[in-house]
């Protein structure tokens, strides 16, 4: 229906976080091969079957990147223990 992401915003992860870059609304043709693969999946099938969810019709391309803990963030976390 509608992204449940917000571009710039960090999300936490386990170790870190992770930056949303950009939101762009695709279409079916723009799921390819290549675009599977940058993903981090085998192929076109894999994707879709980790990706598509809900019964939005729409179909958000969000680009983002890891962040690293910072050693305050660990301290913070408690994870150097």
């Amino acid at each position: 229906m509608s992204p449940r992401v917000t571009v710039g915003t960090r999300y936490r992860m386990e170790e870190g976080e992770i930056e949303v870059d950009s939101i762009e609304n695709i279409g079916f043709p723009d799921i390819t091969p290549q675009l599977a693969r940058q993903s981090g999946f085998l192929g076109v099938l894999d994707l879709l079957k980790v990706a598509k969810h809900g019964r939005g019709e729409n179909i958000y391309l969000v680009r983002f990147h890891y962040v690293p803990p910072t050693p305050l963030r660990i301290r913070r976390s408690g994870l150097n223990k």
